[in-house]
């Protein structure tokens, strides 16, 4: 099985690709073409960090749009797609 190469937008360099978007909508789609596998771990270990810390209810959509802002501006360094958008109607 050939491995997907994609340039990481979180490292900078070329590194393997995601099997698959990690969720569904847009969103997911510029994760699955812009960030690395590696990368996608990383931020699932922060992730896990941050639902601990702040003891996360991750069913609470205020706790949803905090680990959302915080999963763009971990992949993506400013919290923007690789297009600009914001993802959430506001650019």
């Amino acid at each position: 099985m050939r491995v997907r190469r994609v340039h990481c937008r979180h490292f900078g360099d070329e590194r393997e690709g995601l099997e698959a978007p990690p969720f569904p909508g847009p969103l997911g789609r510029e994760i699955y073409e812009n960030i690395s596998r590696e990368a996608w771990e990383a931020w699932l270990r922060r992730q896990t960090m941050l639902i601990n810390e702040y003891r996360l209810v991750v069913t609470d959509s205020k706790a949803r749009r905090l680990l959302e802002g915080e999963m763009k501006a971990f992949l993506f360094a400013e919290g923007k797609s690789p297009s600009g958008d914001s993802h959430d109607g506001s650019r």
